[in-house]
This record gives C-alpha cells, sequence and structure tokens, in this order.
C-alpha cells in the first residue's frame, strides 16, 4: 500500500532540488544558483548582530581601560549644582542669583575639598608634638576701673549702644590718633586706666589659638660658626645684659578626644572657614556640627570661638557673651581633653576681662587653678586677676606660693616687686623687679616695671635708676629718658618748658594773670581745714612734708560742688574748653606746706600741657625741677610746663606756697583726637 501523504511526512523527508549547470559547466545545487552571489534576509541579520557585539565590546573597553574621563565631564556640569543635590533645577538658579543662601552641608564639602587641594600633606593628629603654646590671658582691651559694672567695650566715638544694648554706627571720620598701649603709672595701680583700647594694641605680642589641623611653623634659629662669639646687641651703660635663655619647644595641645579623631576632617573644614574670616558661615558650620555631635567639646569650642570672631566683627557685646557662655558650656563636656578645658576656660576669663567682668574672669581663673595646681603659669594670671580688682593682698599670696615653688619666675618675681612697691616697701621691691627684668621671661618686659624700679631707685639715691630708664626708652616703653609718660600720643613735640605763644593759649593765659588776686582770694576762703575742701595727696609722690589740693574739673567734669564754693573763679575759665574739655587733665588748687619735698616723677600722659599760676609765693625757698632746668614761681604770673618729663619740687620756705594747676591739651592734637582720647 503507498503510504498516505501528509504535512507531517513531508517534513520529515529530505527533497534535494535538481542540480544546475553554471555558464562554466560545474553542477551546482538550485538554491545557491538562484541566489546568483547575493545577501540572503538571514545573512543580514547575522552582520546585524555582529556590529552590535562590536558596539558592546567598544563600551566596556572604554570602562574598563578608562578612556573617558567621565569624572571631569560630570565635575563640569555640578558646578551649577549650587544647593547639592545632585542636578541643576530652579533652587540651584536661586541660589546662584543670590536669592537663597547655600546649605551648611555645600560650604563644609567645599572647605573640605578646598582643604584636600591646598594642603595634600596629611594633618598631624592631637598626639604629634608640636611648638604651639595656650592662648594667654592678655590684659590688652580691659577697660578703666572695671568692678563688674555693665560697660560696653565695644561702644566707642564710632559706635554707640541704644537703649535697648544694640550697636549703632555713627560716621567714622578718618582715625588720626597713634597711640601706645600703656599702662597706669600711678604707686600700687595695677588698672589700665583709659577706658578704651589704645590704638597701638595690635603691636603687643599676640599668641595664636591652638590649631587642632595644621602643624605651625617654629621659626629655625642659625647656629653659630664654629669658634665665632654671636654678637649680642648691648646697652650703654647697662652692665647687665637681658638674653633669655631660648625656652624648651611646648608641646602642641591635645584638643581633640578619641571620638573627634574621628571627625577631625568635619572640624578642620568648618575651622578653615573661621580662619579665613568668613565668621557667619563658620558660625553655622559649628552649629551644625553641635547639632550633630552634641557630645563634641572640640565642636563646642569651635563654635565659640567663631562667636567670638563674630562679636569682634559686629563689635556686640551680646554676641560675645554669647560666646563666653558656649565656652563655658565646652569646658564642662565630658571626654574634653586637659589641654581643651586648659585652652577653653583661659579664652573665657580673658573675653571677660575685655567685658569688664573682673570677679567673673576671676572665678574663671580660680577654676583653672584648682584644676591645674601644678601649672604656675595659671597662678600667674590668677594674681593678675586678684590686681584688676585692687586686691593686691589676695594676689601677694598667689606671688609667694609661685615663687614657693619656682624661685626663678620672672613674671612672679616683677609682679611681686611691685606689690612690695605699692606697699612703700621700697628697699625690698627692687631685687624683685630688677631680677624679673632681669630674667626676660614673658610678661615682664612692660614699661610700669621699668618705670618702678627706676623710681624705686631714685628713692634710694641709686643714679643707676636712669640707666633703667634708658632701657625702657630702647625698649620702646619711654619717649625718652627723661620722657617717661604711658599714655601716649605719637609725633607730638616734646619739650620740657613751654611759653604761652608756643602754646597758642595766649588768651587763657592772660585771663589768667588779670585775675589772680580774684582767684587767690576765692582759694584763701576755702583754705580753712574745717571746710575738708583741700585733700591731701594721695598718690604717694612725697618724700615728706604737707601738700593738700582742692580739684575743680577732673577727667573734663565739673566738679559742682567745688565750683559753687569758687564761682567767680570757674566762671573764668567755662569760655576756654582747651581746659575744661581736656579729658587727660585736672584743674585744682595745689598748697604745699613748708619742709615738703616730692620725688622726682613724671605724668601719665604726653597729651596735655601744665600750667602753674602763683597765687602765693614765698620770697625764698621755693622752686621746681623739669628735667635740668629749675626755675621759681611768681605770684600773678603762669608757668608753663610738659609734665610728661621728669619734675621736682621742693618747698623750703617758712610759710605755704600757693598755686593754681590748669592742665590744657596739647596744642598739636586735633579736635577729632581730644574727642577720642580715653580720659585719665
Amino acid at each position: 500500500m503507498a503510504p498516505r501523504k501528509n504535512f507531517r511526512n513531508q517534513a520529515k523527508k529530505e527533497v534535494k532540488p535538481a542540480a544546475v549547470v553554471n555558464k562554466n559547466g560545474v553542477k551546482v545545487e538550485a538554491s545557491v544558483a538562484a541566489s546568483g552571489g547575493g545577501f540572503s534576509g538571514t545573512k543580514i541579520f547575522t552582520w546585524f548582530m555582529v556590529l552590535a557585539l562590536l558596539g558592546v565590546w567598544s563600551s566596556v573597553a572604554v570602562v574598563w581601560f578608562d578612556l573617558v574621563d567621565y569624572d571631569n565631564v560630570i565635575g563640569k556640569l555640578s558646578a551649577y549644582d549650587a544647593d547639592g543635590d545632585g542636578d541643576f533645577d530652579v533652587e540651584d538658579a536661586k541660589v546662584l542669583l543670590g536669592l537663597k543662601e547655600r546649605p551648611v552641608s555645600v560650604l563644609l564639602r567645599e572647605a573640605k575639598e578646598d582643604y584636600a587641594v591646598k594642603e595634600p600633606d596629611a594633618a598631624p593628629t592631637p598626639d604629634d608634638d608640636a611648638a604651639v603654646p595656650l592662648p594667654p590671658i592678655s590684659d590688652d582691651f580691659i577697660p578703666d576701673d572695671s568692678r563688674d559694672e555693665a560697660t560696653h567695650p565695644y561702644e566707642d566715638e564710632n559706635n554707640a549702644i541704644d537703649t535697648k544694648g544694640e550697636l549703632v554706627e555713627k560716621a567714622q571720620p578718618q582715625q588720626t590718633v597713634e597711640e601706645s598701649k600703656q599702662y597706669n603709672n600711678q604707686p600700687g595701680s595695677y588698672n589700665n586706666q583709659p577706658g578704651s583700647p589704645e590704638t597701638k594694641e595690635t603691636e603687643a605680642e599676640s599668641v595664636p589659638e591652638p590649631e587642632a589641623d595644621v602643624e605651625p611653623e617654629v621659626e629655625s634659629v642659625p647656629e653659630p660658626e664654629a669658634d665665632v662669639e654671636p654678637e649680642v646687641e648691648s646697652v650703654p651703660e647697662l652692665e647687665a645684659e637681658f638674653v633669655p635663655e631660648l625656652k624648651a619647644k611646648k608641646k602642641k595641645p591635645k584638643l581633640l578626644n578619641k571620638f573627634e579623631k574621628t571627625i577631625k576632617t568635619e572640624i578642620d573644614a568648618a575651622e578653615k572657614l573661621r580662619k579665613k574670616g568668613k565668621v557667619e558661615e563658620a558660625v553655622r558650620a559649628f552649629e551644625t556640627l553641635v547639632l550633630q555631635y552634641p557630645q563634641s567639646p572640640r565642636c563646642r569650642y569651635g563654635k565659640a570661638l567663631a562667636e567670638d570672631g563674630l562679636a569682634e566683627k559686629m563689635l556686640s557685646n551680646d554676641m560675645l557673651q554669647k560666646a563666653i557662655g558656649t565656652y563655658k558650656e565646652a569646658s564642662e563636656l565630658p571626654n574634653a581633653t586637659p589641654d581643651l578645658i586648659k585652652a577653653t576656660l583661659k579664652k573665657r576669663a580673658e573675653r571677660q576681662q575685655f567685658l569688664g567682668r573682673m570677679r567673673g574672669a576671676l572665678a574663671t581663673l580660680e577654676k583653672l587653678v584648682q584644676i591645674f595646681p601644678e601649672d604656675m603659669a595659671l597662678k600667674n594670671d590668677l594674681g593678675v586677676a586678684h590686681l584688676l580688682i585692687g586686691d593686691n593682698n589676695s594676689a601677694k599670696r598667689v606671688y609667694e606660693e609661685v615663687l614657693a615653688t619656682a624661685p626663678s619666675d620672672g613674671f612672679a618675681k616683677v609682679h611681686y616687686g611691685f606689690i612690695l612697691k605699692s606697699e612703700n616697701k621700697i628697699a625690698e621691691s627692687i631685687p624683685f623687679l630688677r631680677d624679673g627684668l632681669e630674667s626676660g621671661d614673658p610678661g615682664t618686659d612692660d614699661g610700669r616695671f621699668y618705670f618702678h624700679l627706676g623710681d624705686a631707685l631714685q628713692r634710694m639715691g641709686d643714679d643707676s635708676a636712669y640707666k633703667w630708664y634708658e632701657r625702657g626708652h630702647q625698649r620702646g616703653h619711654f619717649a625718652s629718658v627723661w620722657q617717661r609718660s604711658l599714655y601716649n600720643v605719637d609725633g607730638l613735640k616734646a619739650q620740657p618748658w613751654w611759653t604761652p605763644k608756643d602754646t597758642g593759649y595766649m588768651d587763657l593765659v592772660k585771663t589768667l594773670e588779670r585775675n589772680w588776686r580774684i582767684i587767690r582770694d576765692e582759694a584763701q576762703s576755702v583754705m580753712d581745714k574745717t571746710t575738708g575742701l583741700f585733700v591731701p595727696e594721695e598718690e604717694n609722690l612725697r618724700e615728706k612734708g604737707e601738700w593738700g589740693q582742692f580739684t575743680l574739673w577732673q577727667q573734663g567734669k565739673k566738679a559742682g560742688e567745688s565750683c559753687r564754693s569758687v564761682p567767680k573763679t570757674c566762671g573764668l575759665l567755662e569760655r576756654y574748653p582747651e581746659a575744661t574739655g581736656c579729658k587727660r587733665g585736672q584743674i585744682k588748687f595745689s598748697v604745699m606746706q613748708p619742709g615738703t619735698h616730692v620725688w622726682p616723677h613724671t605724668g601719665p600722659t604726653n597729651c596735655r600741657l601744665r600750667m602753674h599760676l602763683g597765687l602765693v609765693i614765698p620770697k625764698t625757698g621755693c622752686k621746681i625741677r623739669c628735667t635740668n632746668d629749675t626755675r621759681a614761681w611768681e605770684e600773678g604770673k603762669v608757668l608753663i610746663f610738659d609734665d610728661s618729663f621728669e619734675h621736682e619740687v621742693w618747698q623750703d620756705a617758712d610759710s605755704y606756697r600757693l598755686i593754681f594747676i590748669v592742665d590744657v591739651w596739647h596744642p598739636e592734637l586735633t579736635q577729632y583726637q581730644r574727642q577720642t582720647l580715653s580720659p585719665i
């Protein structure tokens, strides 16, 4: 039987096409012959697959062998990603147009990148040793007679504090005053008398804050060549040369605890903003870190430093008070390193002193000494804090403790000698003042100590006083050996004696001399001891005798009650602002009894001249020396001298001497200077 035909059997059965003879006489299959050597659909698909595979492998090769810098391309695009969200959108445009602030996260990221680019070397860890001293407590900005009063150190002639305590900026004319940073030279007083910092405070040696990220540069001292003695500049007529020994290199403070080392990069980035002067951004950056790491003392300390810098930029007492509080918070957090506690509390005490919070600063320093009882430098600072509130006895005890432990401590010696001299223990004070200055220790090169050592030597009849005055002059503390005032404006004409024509105050001089009898009569009417108007001189300037004074104007302020006792005298002076407005002077009567001698001394400032009108002058026995020129008073005549030069008075007559003292502004001071100089 023939098999059944179906599609399945047909599919299984091979069917060979008939052979075809080509033009060359060769037999080929019909299918090949039909194709004529062209491309079939199958072949096109094959080539498409080959090309596709080549493309895939090319892409793999580009990525695998890093043939294209995709990071660079993407980085260029990211320049427009201002808000850090990974793309460019409307929010980015707002930031670029200044309509929106950049997020703190972006600022921190940029600071990190900048830090990594500019400082490729690995920053030293807090365990590394480096010569970074802790910030000292400075009395650079101590206001006048501060006793925890509500002072405004940032308030001056260019800025005012309104009724709400906010600082209001005034018009600021060009500053012309160049006044040296000095200190009160009156015996027994340690306060910086002027109520505002002098304009040359920046010349004082400053110590950088401890840093957690940058190794400080230490200036190397070249070694002298073999067998060659290094030259040392000598001081004329001064046998003892002050060449301080090179101090051992201090270790870098360890401000980071174990955990904070893991976030050091973030701290460094925020710190970088602060050091670049971007204090607002630094405050925000550290606030973010404090929120993220509330138990981090270093983050809190960085926030305090940034707030401190912002307070200075804004001239804001409120912001500074906030920084003082943040310093306290940082010191009280657990796991704060000892070095951070020390640096934080020292900075807090310094800023408290700046605000006039002297007792608060004292409490802070007492806490420091309790925590670090072996640190003599902290005890020295504590002694200064006692002096600044007028507690010389407590300061004396502190320095006695320091010297018992460290007998060669120069800082303690000069301050202990200062206290002894204020107690009128002249001879005892000399070796402490001298040895302390010779030590060259930090904090000893101070005009007050040269001043008091020279003064003590003079009172003991020792001519070596002038060698020390010369040394003080060469160190920049005195204008000359003779002119030893401590609050000075540079460039003013300096001469001991002046004529009325030199001063330009001819009208005032003529008024005083024409009316001298009226002035004398009013003075004599109040000289009765029962009135109590004349008070003894209290500056410890007398070697012997009696010297009384009756003040009408002090620091440019009228003593109303006193002027009611001598109305004609005060009325004569009212129209002379060069006298009544002299904030660095006085107007007063001075009576001196027979047998009185006033030690050689100098006034506190070169900003004034002093007029003496003779009222009752004995015929002989009364004289005044200014530098090496000695003169005598005459009744009804005015003597004018610059009391910043050394002067001395003798009263060896047989009756009292009465004069009228009128201080006037130095004629070369500008009106602006007269308005802005702080009172003395």
